[in-house]
C-alpha cells in the first residue's frame, strides 16, 4: 500500500512541478500578479508537505528554502528582479532532479545542490531579534513603576480536537507523526475517542471512525501549535481551543489602557477554530480550498486573519473536473482491442461483398453504422492517450536553461500550441530528438551576446517552440535567431569526412541536410553539448522510427528552422492501399502529394539507369516500387502505370510506380519487431479485411536505394556546375 501511496505522490509531484515551472515561466515573461505568485509557492509548499512525510529530508530540505524565498516575495518584502527570477528557474530545476533521485535513486550534483541553498540563503532574512522598548516623555510627569504590566505567561494550555478523515490516509499523512510534532512541543496528553466506531460487521475498512482528544502545555505560540496541522488541512476535522500567546497580549493591552487612563478592555472571547472539509475528496498531497467557510467574526486577539477568498456565484460548479488514473498497459490493450474490431469489420465487410446474395442492403446499412460506431471508439480511446506537448515543452525550457548556462550565452525559449493533443508515445519518444536539437541551436545557432550586439540583436537569443496539427499530423518547428548554417564550412567538413566528393555542386537544402549525416559534426573541440559526433544523425533516425520526417532550412544571419513532421498516434494511420508485383501494400497518405496515371508521352529516359516523368512543365524521377523491393527486375521498360508523387526531406520530388490504387483507407499499424529482421524499404505492417497481411512501405528508404533517383540527382549536379 505504502508503495502505491508513494508512487501517486511523484505523480502529483509531477504535476506541481509543472504548475512551479509555469507560474515561474510566466513571472520571468513580466506577469507578477499576486495569484500566480501564490500558485508557485502553493506548488512548493504541497510538494515539502508531501515530501515529508515520506521522510525525504533532502527534498524537503531544499523545498524549504525554495518556499521561504518566495514567502517574502509573496510578502512584498522582495522585489523579484532578473537574478533571482533566473535563481528560482534553476532551483525549480533542481527540484525536478531531486524528486527523479527520490523516485528513481541515483545521487544529485552535491557542489550544484550545495552552490543553490548558498544562493537562496542570501534571501531569507536572519531571524530578527528580540525589541525592547524603553519609555518615551508623554510631555507631563508619570511614574512608569506605577504601570503594572503583566507579564506573558510561559506555558499555555490548549485542547485539541483532532478527527481524520480517509483521504487523509490515502495521501500518506499518519496521525502519529502529528503527535510527534506536538510532543516536541511540550506535555501532550492523548485521549483516543471511540464513539464512531461501528459494530465489527459494519466496519468499512477504508472509512475513518477514530478520533483524538490532545491536551498540550507548550509555551510554544498558537500560530506554531496549527503549523503542526497545515500538511492535513481540508483532510480532517479540527479544533483547537486555548488562549496562547493571544491572550497574553489582550491582558498586556487591557492594562495599557487602564494605566493612560482609558476605559478596561474587555477581551473577546476566543472562537473555537474548526477546520471545514469539503465534501469533494481532495487531489493527494494538495491543500483543496474548504468548501464551505465560517462567517467573519471581528478578531482582537491579535492573529492574522485568513484572506478571504471571492465567491462563485455557481458555487455548485467549483472545483476542478473530476479524474481517473488508469495504468498505461490497460490502456494499452484496449487500444489493441480496439484494432482487431477495425480489422475485423474490415473482414466482415469484406465477407458480405463475396456473398452470392441478391439483396444486402439491410446488411450494409447496419455495417455501415457498425463502421461509424468502431470509428467513434477508436477516436475515443485514442483521445485517452493523446496528452497536450505542454509538460514536454516545459522541460525543453530547462535544456534551454542549462544549455546557456554551458555555453556562456543567454538564451530565451518562447513556446507556441501548447496545448496541442499527441499520443503520448509520441511525446515520450520525442523527447531525445527535441533535447539535441535545442542543444545544437544553443551552441551552433545562437552567437555570443558580443557577437549578436556587433549584428545589432538583442544580447538574448530567442529560440520559438511550436507545435501544430496539420492534415492529420503534428507538426514541431523549431525556430532560432541566430547566425544560421555556415554552409561554406558544412561542405568543407563534409568533404573532409568522405561524405561527398570534392567536386560535389550542392544546393542550399542539400548542404543543410548535410547535418543530418552520422558522425557529421561542426564543433572544433569536445564539450559536454557537442565535438563528439552524435546529434543531428540521431534526431534523423528517432524522427524516422516514428514515422516521421525531418527538414530544416536556413537563412544565414537570420537563424535556422527545424521542421519536424509526425504521425498523431502510432497504433492507427491513413494510407493508401496499392497494388505491387501482384502483392498489396499500404503507402502512408502523409508522405504523398498526388497521384495520377501516366502515358507514354510523359515519360522520358534518363541515360541507362532511369526515367524521368514530366508534371507540368518539370521532371521528377520514377522509382519502380517492386524493383526497389526485388520482387521483379527493375528497368525502364515497364508500361506507364499509377504514379504516387511524394516529397523527400530535402523537398525534392520523386514519383513512385505501382500498378494500381484500390482506396484509401485507415490501417491498424503492426510492429514487426521480433516478427523478423528490418526489412528495406518496410516500416511496419497491417492486416486487411481479407485476412491477409500488407506490408506499409518507406517511402523515405525505397527513394533512397533507387538507382534512378541517385542518376537524376547526378545529372542535376552536373547541369548546376556547368
Amino acid at each position: 500500500m505504502s508503495g502505491s501511496i508513494q508512487d501517486t505522490f511523484f505523480e502529483e509531484c509531477e504535476e506541481l512541478l509543472e504548475a512551479t515551472d509555469e507560474g515561474l515561466s510566466a513571472i520571468e515573461g513580466g506577469n507578477h500578479d499576486p495569484e500566480v505568485v501564490n500558485a508557485v509557492f502553493r506548488a512548493v509548499h504541497s510538494i515539502k508537505g508531501g515530501a515529508g512525510a515520506f521522510g525525504l529530508d533532502e527534498l524537503v530540505a531544499f523545498a524549504h528554502r525554495f518556499e521561504t524565498v518566495f514567502d517574502e516575495v509573496r510578502a512584498n518584502r522582495m522585489e523579484l528582479d532578473e537574478p533571482l527570477i533566473q535563481l528560482l528557474l534553476r532551483s525549480c530545476d533542481h527540484l525536478y532532479n531531486l524528486v527523479a533521485v527520490a523516485r528513481d535513486g541515483g545521487e544529485t550534483d552535491e557542489a550544484h545542490h550545495n552552490m543553490l541553498i548558498e544562493a537562496l540563503d542570501k534571501y531569507i532574512p536572519e531571524e530578527e531579534e528580540d525589541l525592547t522598548f524603553e519609555p518615551m516623555g508623554l510631555g507631563g510627569p508619570m511614574d512608569i513603576g506605577a504601570i503594572d504590566i503583566p507579564q506573558v505567561a510561559t506555558e499555555e494550555t490548549y485542547q485539541i480536537h483532532f478527527r481524520p478523515l480517509k483521504d487523509m490516509y490515502s495521501t500518506g499523512n499518519e496521525p502519529i507523526f502529528l503527535f510527534q510534532a506536538l510532543k516536541e512541543m511540550g506535555e501532550l496528553n492523548i485521549e483516543l475517542d471511540v464513539m464512531e466506531l461501528p459494530g465489527f460487521d459494519s466496519i468499512d475498512p477504508e472509512e475513518s471512525y477514530l478520533s483524538w482528544n490532545l491536551t498540550l502545555v507548550t509555551t510554544e505560540a498558537r500560530s506554531t501549535v496549527e503549523a503542526v496541522f497545515e500538511f492535513v488541512e481540508g483532510l480532517c476535522e479540527l479544533s483547537i481551543e486555548g488562549a496562547g500567546d493571544a491572550d497574553a497580549d489582550a491582558a498586556a493591552l487591557a492594562a495599557l489602557e487602564a494605566a493612560f487612563g482609558g476605559a478596561p478592555a474587555d477581551p473577546t472571547p476566543v472562537v473555537e477554530q474548526t477546520a471545514m472539509v469539503e465534501e469533494t475528496p481532495a487531489a493527494p498531497f494538495e491543500q483543496p480550498v474548504p468548501a464551505t467557510k465560517p462567517e467573519a467574526t471581528p478578531d482582537v486577539s491579535g492573529a492574522k486573519p485568513a484572506a478571504p477568498k471571492a465567491e462563485n456565484s455557481k458555487s455548485e460548479q467549483r472545483g476542478p473536473n473530476p479524474t481517473l488514473r488508469v495504468d498505461l498497459e490497460r490502456v494499452d490493450r484496449l487500444i489493441n482491442a480496439v484494432g482487431e474490431l477495425i480489422i475485423n469489420h474490415s473482414m466482415l465487410a469484406q465477407q458480405i461483398a463475396n456473398l452470392d446474395v441478391a439483396d444486402v442492403r439491410d446488411v450494409e446499412t447496419e455495417l455501415e453504422g457498425f463502421k461509424n460506431l468502431a470509428r467513434d471508439i477508436q477516436e475515443g480511446v485514442m483521445s485517452i492517450r493523446a496528452q497536450p506537448v505542454k509538460p514536454l515543452f516545459q522541460r525543453m525550457a530547462r535544456i534551454v536553461r542549462e544549455a546557456s548556462s554551458a555555453t556562456g550565452k543567454t538564451c530565451k525559449l518562447v513556446t507556441e500550441g501548447e496545448n496541442t493533443e499527441v499520443d503520448k508515445t509520441v511525446i515520450e519518444r520525442l523527447a531525445d530528438p527535441l533535447t539535441h536539437i535545442l542543444r545544437n541551436a544553443v551552441d551552433h545557432g545562437i552567437e555570443k551576446p558580443e557577437d549578436r550586439e556587433g549584428a545589432n540583436k538583442n544580447r538574448i537569443g530567442e529560440i520559438r517552440l511550436t507545435a501544430s496539427h496539420r492534415s492529420g499530423s503534428v507538426c514541431i518547428e523549431v525556430k532560432d535567431d541566430g547566425a544560421g548554417v555556415n554552409r561554406p564550412r558544412v561542405k568543407q567538413i563534409a568533404i573532409e569526412k568522405g561524405l561527398i566528393p570534392e567536386n560535389a555542386e550542392l544546393s542550399d537544402a542539400e548542404i543543410d541536410n548535410l547535418l543530418f549525416a552520422p558522425g557529421f559534426s561542426t564543433a572544433k573541440e569536445v564539450s559536454n553539448l557537442s565535438g563528439r559526433g552524435v546529434g543531428m544523425d540521431v534526431v534523423k533516425n528517432a524522427v524516422t522510427g516514428l514515422g516521421g520526417r525531418i527538414n530544416i532550412t536556413s537563412n544565414p544571419g537570420k537563424g535556422s528552422t527545424f521542421t519536424i513532421i509526425l504521425p498523431l498516434t502510432l497504433a492507427v494511420m491513413d494510407g493508401m492501399v496499392v497494388s505491387v508485383a501482384d502483392q498489396t501494400m499500404v503507402v502512408p497518405i502523409t508522405s504523398i502529394v498526388e497521384t495520377m496515371r501516366g502515358n507514354d508521352d510523359m515519360i522520358n529516359n534518363l541515360g541507362s539507369d532511369g526515367t524521368l516523368l514530366s508534371i507540368r512543365g518539370s521532371f521528377v524521377p520514377i522509382c519502380d516500387v517492386a524493383g526497389a523491393l526485388g520482387l521483379r527486375k527493375e528497368d525502364n521498360d515497364h508500361p506507364p502505370g499509377v504514379y504516387l508523387l511524394v516529397e523527400t526531406e530535402t523537398g525534392q520530388r520523386s514519383a513512385l510506380a505501382v500498378d494500381d490504387i484500390h482506396d484509401q483507407r485507415q490501417v491498424v499499424i503492426k510492429s514487426l519487431d521480433g516478427v523478423c529482421g528490418e526489412i528495406a524499404g518496410v516500416a511496419a505492417a497491417t492486416i486487411l479485411g481479407d485476412g491477409k497481411i500488407a506490408m506499409i512501405l518507406d517511402p523515405e528508404s525505397i527513394l533512397a536505394a533507387s538507382p534512378a533517383v541517385g542518376a537524376f540527382d547526378t545529372e542535376r549536379r552536373m547541369s548546376n556546375a556547368s
